[in-house]
């Protein structure tokens, strides 16, 4: 099957969708720093307009931390903390919140003037409107994963941590794929290539499985035990990966369960990309473009294994935990285009 035909305008199309992915790509980071400085329950209320200025006096402070304070975290975990202390963490959440709307902005003003100037075709509007529509029902989500935090729990739910991260990933693969497919409207799948399609998203599935996995852990503080590599204190798999009944559920709620499943699945998906790479390198039959694509992807997926091992044995500071999960974006980012390269 055949992209749409170009028509004027569709690089301009293509660079904004993969400028809008990176601004997707920061987000994510902001969205680590949030969550390993503790600062995702500062703000207590979901006011999408009104909330995008910060206070801008001490009374407004006053009453910010006020609502702070009657939430569990404070309570239990940051009785006592001071108003400059509560500013800083404010600060994060904040920021991560005002990123998410400007990418609202720079992607629906762009997106109603392409659609005037006749920049985008019928069949495409559709498909934009629609990564609009589920870029605010992510916005939806974050506040969903929020309001998790703010009655009982200290923290917010990592299932829901999950649910946002997930939709990040989505929507960042989604518009650089579309990206793509603009910047190279003519290509074509080729028969003889469907098998390395097939292994190259079944990679992107692994991948996709194992950062839903890393925001259980990052949910769960799993990162700051069992510090050590390979061994986990000295053990394969401690004993206590078995701790909760059902078994199954250890696998979603029992910290050393979740760690140990995050490790050895993201060794079994770095050995899936890797057997990938492998496979388009020694193909004679592709363009230089696929191998020289494959050779990175290898060298990404290589060092976001490095950086998820040094990130565990240094306790995940916020640089190198909010580095990692930027580094998963990577990743899939160089899998997209890899896959994308085998329609040249």
């Amino acid at each position: 099957m055949t992209a749409a035909p170009l028509v004027p305008g569709h690089r301009a199309v293509a660079n904004w969708l993969l400028a809008c992915a990176g601004m997707v790509f920061v987000m994510a980071i902001i969205g680590a720093i949030t969550r390993l400085t503790e600062s995702g329950l500062s703000i207590t209320e979901w006011k999408p307009i009104t909330g995008t200025l910060p206070p801008l006096n001490e009374a407004q402070w006053l009453i910010e931390f006020e609502k702070y304070k009657q939430i569990p975290e404070y309570q239990v975990l940051n009785r006592g903390m001071s108003l400059d202390e509560f500013k800083q963490i404010f600060f994060w959440e904040w920021f991560h919140r005002l990123w998410g709307r400007l990418i609202g902005v720079v992607f629906a003003v762009p997106l109603i003037w392409f659609a005037v100037k006749g920049m985008v075709t019928r069949s495409m509007l559709p498909k934009l409107v629609g990564l609009f529509l589920l870029g605010g029902l992510q916005g939806f989500i974050g506040w969903f994963m929020v309001q998790s935090g703010l009655s009982v729990r200290t923290d917010v739910s990592h299932y829901r941590l999950a649910m946002h991260l997930s939709m990040a990933l989505i929507l960042y693969a989604l518009l650089i794929q579309a990206g793509l497919g603009l910047r190279h409207p003519g290509a074509a799948h080729r028969s003889d290539r469907a098998d390395l399609r097939r292994h190259g998203w079944a990679a992107m599935v692994l991948v996709s499985i194992t950062v839903v996995w890393g925001a259980f852990v990052a949910g769960l503080d799993a990162g700051f035990a069992y510090n050590t590599w390979p061994l986990m204190n000295g053990e394969f798999a401690p004993p206590e990966v078995w701790n909760l009944s059902p078994a199954w559920l250890n696998f979603l709620e029992n910290t050393a369960m979740v760690q140990f499943t995050h490790r050895w699945l993201a060794i079994a998906t770095a050995a899936v990309v890797l057997s990938y790479a492998w496979r388009v390198g020694q193909r004679a039959d592709l363009p230089e473009v696929a191998k020289r694509s494959a050779l990175w992807l290898s060298l990404g997926i290589g060092g976001q294994v490095v950086l998820g091992i040094t990130t565990l044995l240094h306790a995940v500071p916020v640089a190198l935990g909010s580095a990692h999960q930027g580094g998963a974006l990577v990743v899939i980012a160089l899998l997209i285009r890899s896959i994308h390269t085998l329609r040249r």
